[in-house]
């Protein structure tokens, strides 16, 4: 039996806890959310 996990949505957790635990982080979470969307979005090949 193997447990496959994504990475998605286990990320999204982490986050959340953490905005959870300290809001302040809620900043520094969004700024990098829209960086990696912003670079995947301009080379989409970059995880290939």
């Amino acid at each position: 039996m193997t447990l496959q996990l994504e990475i998605l949505p286990l990320v999204a957790l982490i986050a959340g806890i953490v905005i959870l635990i300290a809001p302040r982080f809620l900043n520094y979470a969004v700024a990098i959310y829209l960086i990696l969307v912003g670079v995947l979005g301009l080379f989409p090949g970059l995880l290939n």
